[in-house]
């Protein structure tokens, strides 16, 4: 699915996203542009309940936040085509433990329904501690690890999890990507026909 700022929520897990925020295909580019488009990832990607408060969210925290996204895509990468770096599983790993998350508590809103909201202010360590502790449960289950797939799209180079029934899943969005490749084809066959 599409949002704001070009994200890609397609990934299956936040830190999956995160990765796509580099961009899925060569003209797509850098997408993490600053600190407005980077709160608007992090409730986007839900790493914040909706509505949360990003006031502190400023070009540091864009910096550790793609900083964070190195190591992570080419850790999801390399173990799809056999193992992680020590190097980059170790900056992964101290992420991870860096900061606790952020606590979310649960409350009834003015609706009466209930919601989660922030028990504080976020920072910038546990939200990447977040992601972090995301991509290391994702590489610690081999299950979750097996599910790994690079979209099969033209020019995409998003890495989705696949937990489709059969696991026959080839695109990360069959919206986007699925979409484009039904096109050509169809334009292919009439192509030809004609």
């Amino acid at each position: 699915m599409a949002a704001p700022y070009g994200f890609r929520f397609d990934g299956g897990r936040v830190c999956l996203d995160l990765v796509a925020t580099a961009g899925g295909n060569p003209a797509a580019g850098e997408r993490l542009t600053g600190p407005v488009p980077l709160a608007a990832w992090l409730a986007g990607a839900q790493v914040v309940p909706p509505g949360a408060p990003l006031d502190g969210v400023d070009v540091r925290w864009v910096a550790r936040f793609r900083a964070l996204r190195e190591p992570l895509g080419r850790a999801v990468r390399a173990e799809l085509l056999g193992r992680a770096a020590a190097s980059d599983l170790a900056l992964l790993n101290a992420a991870a433990g860096a900061a606790p998350p952020p606590v979310v508590h649960v409350v009834r809103g003015p609706d009466g329904a209930l919601t989660g909201v922030l028990a504080q202010p976020p920072d910038c360590a546990g939200l990447l501690a977040a992601v972090a502790r995301d991509a290391v449960a994702l590489l610690a289950d081999p299950v979750a690890r097996g599910q790994l797939r690079q979209c099969a799209g033209d020019g995409c180079s998003l890495v989705y999890l696949d937990a489709s029934r059969g696991r026959r899943r080839r695109w990360c969005s069959s919206e986007v990507c699925g979409n484009r490749a039904r096109v050509a084809r169809h334009r292919r066959r009439t192509g030809r026909a004609g």
